[in-house]
């Protein structure tokens, strides 16, 4: 980069800083039960279990005023003993009136949720419920925030889009989710492979550096369709590379058969738990279940059938056809996010509380029975290590912690992702550089593999003289860490690396 862009860089860093930094609270302590405790033969079996479409509504309803207990005594037993267990949610809490006022002509069906009936869910033994699908916006957002203060209130964990990713701890694992759907809505049309993936990405980077597997809750796929379309296959393999070890899917209502991709299983589509639909194939279902023992996780599925005539299901057994289809898929754990010998962790279930922000939890390396101190809330859409070479032949090389914050700055008048960098101490995260978006607006940055201190950004294709938000066009650059911010530099081979992390 010319030696005048250079000077800009630095001048528009020095000019334009985070507005709200992550600062701490040093020295608070105390004992911590969750992830990472304990050596490795304190370490229990830990059990996942996801189940696909579930609706409350229309025929389902009609079932469980006749009578909600044969319901519960068939899958309490077996939901209840996953130590986490997660659901698809069709519809929104509200009236019928409420739907008979939003839906029009030609629609796609509405499903009101009475209020009551949440606690059904919580009864059979799920621990969680997704909230993204083609049905939650049913009743608008009012539905919607109903329906998640009805989950809030019935102890379950309401998993959303905006608050992925939501991260879990347990003994010794930290769960980091994403919630999201593909599907068309009352509110959203389509999918937009260009703007959509940009976020994706960066929330799929986060949940990388602090949770040891990273799972994927999605609702794609063709209604009724028996096999993956090319949109999910094609945002499988996606999904993958960006990191995610676990992909579970729903939409479609009937199953579609799991697949390892890479190593990673793949549920395209579980099919229907709870379900008032008549179709043989929408009586079948599946539900992921997943092992974590140690350091390692593997995968396989239990079986669903709801008789016909009925809206309630029996579990089978074990699916056969999915553990010989997963058997080599064996995960293994992410390692934590460690910066100069203090591993930051998410506190437990951040994300899942309903708060907006981020709390970090700083252990001394992998004792995690005390607790350095813990960060003030702040959001955070990204967040990785930055190593940096000496800056003699020789000198060891220093760490700090990369983040992308979105802040509101004077210079481009906008609330955009601004990158800052922390030292990370004992005491506390010290800011050491906090800067606008390099040279152009900034839509995304992560460090390259392999390459000590270069910064891989993908930037909007306008600028801060003309600004234009709304423009689809981008370019790549490449930056390298000078001690006191980030020097543009050319050199093609980088660039069209970093090209590569942004496909």
């Amino acid at each position: 980069m010319p030696a005048r862009k250079s000077v800009l860089i630095l001048l528009l860093a020095a000019a334009m800083l985070c507005l709200t930094p992550v600062q701490t609270l040093s020295g608070a302590s105390g004992e911590d039960r969750t992830a990472g405790s304990g050596s490795g033969k304190d370490k229990r079996e830990l059990r996942l279990l996801f189940a696909g479409d579930i609706l409350l509504s229309r025929g389902v309803e009609t079932w469980l005023r006749r009578s909600y207990k044969p319901l519960v005594a068939v899958l309490h037993p077996v939901i209840s003993k996953a130590d986490w267990a997660v659901g698809n949610l069709e519809g929104a809490v509200g009236s019928a009136e409420d739907c008979a006022a939003r839906t029009a002509p030609g629609q796609s069906p509405c499903f009101p949720i009475r209020s009551g009936d949440v606690a059904l869910l919580r009864e059979i033994g799920f621990k969680a419920i997704g909230m993204e699908n083609n049905h939650s916006p049913d009743l608008g957002p009012a539905g919607r925030q109903a329906t998640r203060s009805a989950l809030v209130k019935n102890g379950l964990t309401p998993l959303s889009y905006e608050s992925s990713p939501q991260f879990i701890r347990f003994d010794h694992v930290t769960l980091g989710l994403l919630s999201f759907s593909m599907a068309s809505s009352r509110v959203n049309s389509d999918w937009d492979w260009d703007r959509d993936l940009v976020e994706l990405r960066r929330k799929l980077r986060q949940a990388g550096s602090l949770a040891n597997f990273v799972i994927v809750y999605v609702h794609w796929g063709s209604e009724f369709l028996d096999w993956p379309n090319e949109r999910q296959r094609r945002m499988a393999l996606w999904l993958v590379k960006n990191g995610a070890d676990i992909i579970v899917g729903h939409h479609p209502h009937v199953v579609q058969k799991a697949e390892s991709l890479y190593g990673k299983p793949v549920f395209y589509s579980l099919g229907n738990l709870l379900f008032d639909q008549r179709y043989p194939a929408t009586k079948e279902g599946l539900l992921a279940d997943c092992r974590i023992n140690g350091d390692t996780a593997r995968c396989s599925a239990l079986t669903t059938h709801t008789p016909a005539g009925s809206a309630y299901p029996s579990v089978v057994g074990v699916s056969k056809e999915a553990e010989e289809v997963l058997t080599e898929c064996v995960l293994k754990a992410g390692r934590p996010l460690t910066v100069n010998g203090i591993t930051l962790r998410p506190e437990m279930n951040s994300g899942t509380d309903g708060l907006p922000g981020l709390v970090l939890e700083a252990q001394r390396g992998n004792n995690v029975g005390k607790t350095l101190w813990k960060s003030p809330r702040a959001t955070i859409v990204s967040i990785e290590k930055m190593r940096v070479k000496g800056s003699q032949e020789g000198q060891p090389g220093r760490e700090y912690l990369f983040t992308l914050e979105p802040h509101h700055s004077p210079l481009d008048r906008e609330e955009a992702v601004r990158p800052c960098v922390y030292e990370v101490h004992s005491d506390g995260l010290t800011p050491k550089w906090r800067g606008t978006a390099l040279a152009w607006p900034l839509k995304d940055a992560t460090f390259l593999a392999g390459e000590d201190g270069i910064l891989c950004a993908l930037h909007r294709g306008d600028s801060f003289i003309m600004p234009q938000p709304e423009s689809r066009k981008r370019r790549v650059a490449a930056y390298r860490w000078n001690g006191f911010g980030f020097s543009g530099i050319h050199d093609p081979e980088l660039i069209g690396r970093c090209e590569d992390r942004f496909e």
